[in-house]
């Protein structure tokens, strides 16, 4: 079966404002409000061999890798477990892929020929099959899912998608989390945060200071809301550096390899 790589995209400036959110979960987002993962380290696993361990005080891994077990094994040692889910592809190889309308199926995604975009503007159809993905990792007993690939729109997805069809997806996917019971992460698209912060209760960034934008995190940050960073051991950074940025920031680092494959190398 086949795993997320990490993804390192460009941060985008440009903003294009957002939509209106479903109202069945714009109404759902109001009576529930999840509590932060705070955790001041974590470990990012999603490539095989998983190897979960309890040093840290959350760990964000590949639901499909994973038992119950192992997850109730983490829990009763404090960690807080995260579930990895891509909401704006579709995986071939994932055991409920079929249920993703072909019309709604776009260009693969770069190096992952598995893997194709959505149409993320259809909402009606996306969201309940996010749901259901969200209602599972709950009954697994993880506690919160990072959500990738909400910038499809850009990239090269096949479809006409803007900003304000990521926001408007994305709100409603928080909105389908809470609901869950459970936490939902930003992932990367830093030029989205303005409007998604009061949704979402957390924070993925992949080479925030590499890129040169983990101030821009400060949003999230300053809502008390946790920041999850990870450079990347291929691309030469100044690690001790980040590290001083990330402590200044209060950003939860880690260096980890580009697969992100076993524990991470260093944190900070």
């Amino acid at each position: 079966m086949g795993h997320r790589r990490g993804r390192r995209a460009v941060p985008r400036r440009a903003r294009d404002g957002g939509d209106r959110v479903l109202i069945r979960h714009a109404i759902i987002e109001l009576a529930f409000v999840a509590a932060p993962a705070n955790a001041e380290t974590w470990d990012w696993q999603l490539d095989d061999p998983i190897r979960p361990h309890t040093g840290v005080d959350m760990i964000d891994t590949e639901p499909d890798s994973v038992t119950p077990e192992q997850i109730a094994e983490l829990k009763a040692a404090g960690v807080t477990p995260i579930a990895y889910v891509s909401v704006g592809t579709v995986e071939n190889y994932r055991d409920d892929a079929d249920a993703f309308p072909a019309h709604l199926q776009g260009n693969t995604l770069g190096n992952w020929p598995n893997e194709r975009y959505l149409d993320i503007r259809d909402q009606a159809t996306l969201v309940p099959l996010m749901q259901a993905r969200f209602a599972r990792f709950r009954s697994m007993g993880f506690e919160g899912v990072e959500a990738d690939n909400i910038d499809s729109y850009s990239n090269d997805p096949g479809f006409p998608l803007t900003a304000r069809h990521a926001v408007a997806y994305a709100r409603a996917l928080a909105g389908a989390a809470h609901a869950e019971g459970l936490t939902i992460g930003q992932k990367n698209a830093i030029e989205l945060a303005p409007d998604l912060v009061d949704v979402m209760d957390f924070m993925v960034t992949e080479e925030c200071f590499e890129q040169g934008w983990c101030e821009e995190t400060r949003i999230y940050l300053s809502q008390g809301k946790p920041v999850y960073a990870a450079e990347y051991t291929g691309q030469g950074v100044d690690w001790a550096a980040a590290c001083e940025q990330a402590r200044d920031l209060g950003i939860a680092m880690i260096l980890h390899n580009n697969d992100l494959k076993g524990p991470a190398q260093a944190r900070c």
